[in-house]
């Protein structure tokens, strides 16, 4: 989706040291289905070698397709009580309340649905309407108990933190890379970027494309500030096709099952946190331009742009501070 703009850097060293140029060094993996691109003004680049490390940790523990990982557990509990992580029930924790402020829009029991879609795919299919709508049936927040780190699921209900985990990694890979004594990095998992440092070492603002919903990827329609925060994007454009002037993708309707067809084409999330900015990208996009705006105003500390379809780009109230004109 986005990409950081980065410029070579001069640090001053403390007193009255000479002046040292720290170098920057980048790794890249593959995890949750996502190029991750770690980028850190370092000297050992074996401190980014081991946070990859952490992605793969965490693939481990959250991937619905890893089997023993805490999600494939829960999805083959068949109604049995589960002991999962620390790190998977803060993550159902801040999902279900994200569902219940925003009356289901978001639902990680969406696996029933999102299971039955391939959108990449050839030649490209819909699925069968029966299935989904037997499928969809399945998708109910409010029948997930969360009770300490014990998860409950009823049998034949799945779960799905496809919209909500990637934005978990990346906060905790960022607090793995503090606490080795990173101090500027941008982090990119795909949709979600993360920075290190309120600015780069030379002063000048870390900076985070918007994806232009027209234009092939990387290339961008607005330009960002990320000040130490995260900056997440949910778009059409990202995972699904176009079949009979119809697009389908991967956003879909806990409700129908099917991808929700509105007016918008993407929505970037201003944040703190980057697993509340995850499904927050995505919540406000299935609620629509008018209603994501008023569950994103209602929020402390957040802010949102919303392109439509026609190009309109509309801001929460905050946003503007955000972006560079």
């Amino acid at each position: 989706m986005a990409g950081a703009v980065l410029l070579a850097v001069m640090m001053l060293c403390t007193g009255c040291a000479a002046q040292k140029e720290l170098p920057k060094q980048a790794e890249v993996g593959f995890y949750l289905d996502t190029v991750i691109t770690l980028t850190a003004y370092v000297e050992d680049r074996q401190v980014l070698k081991d946070a990859l490390e952490e992605c793969g940790r965490y693939e481990r523990m959250l991937s619905r397709t890893v089997e023993g990982s805490d999600v494939w557990r829960i999805n083959h509990a068949n109604g049995a009580p589960v002991e999962v992580s620390d790190d998977t029930m803060r993550i159902l924790q801040c999902a279900k309340e994200i569902s219940e402020k925003s009356g289901g829009a978001f639902d990680v029991t969406i696996a029933p649905v999102s299971t039955m879609w391939n959108f990449t795919r050839e030649p490209h299919e819909l699925p069968d309407a029966e299935a989904i709508a037997r499928a969809a049936e399945l998708v109910d927040y409010t029948r997930m108990q969360l009770d300490g780190n014990t998860v409950t699921l009823p049998e034949g209900m799945m779960i799905d933190l496809g919209g909500i985990a990637k934005g978990y990694i990346a906060d905790q890979v960022k607090e793995y890379l503090k606490g080795r004594g990173v101090q500027y990095a941008i982090l990119s998992f795909g949709g979600n970027i993360v920075a290190i440092g309120k600015e780069k070492p030379d002063g000048t603002p870390w900076k985070v494309g918007i994806q232009d919903i027209d234009k092939p990827t990387g290339e961008h329609m607005l330009v960002s500030l990320n000040r130490g925060g995260s900056t997440v994007t949910s778009g059409i454009y990202e995972r699904g096709f176009t079949l009979d002037g119809v697009r389908y993708h991967h956003l879909l309707s806990a409700e129908t099952g099917w991808p929700v067809q509105n007016e918008l084409a993407s929505v970037t999330i201003f944040s703190e946190s980057s697993m509340e900015g995850d499904a927050l990208s995505t919540t406000a996009y299935v609620l629509g331009t008018e209603k994501g705006m008023e569950l994103i105003e209602s929020l402390e500390g957040i802010e949102a742009v919303f392109i439509a379809r026609d190009r309109t780009v509309t801001y929460t109230s905050g946003a503007a501070a955000y972006m560079v004109e």
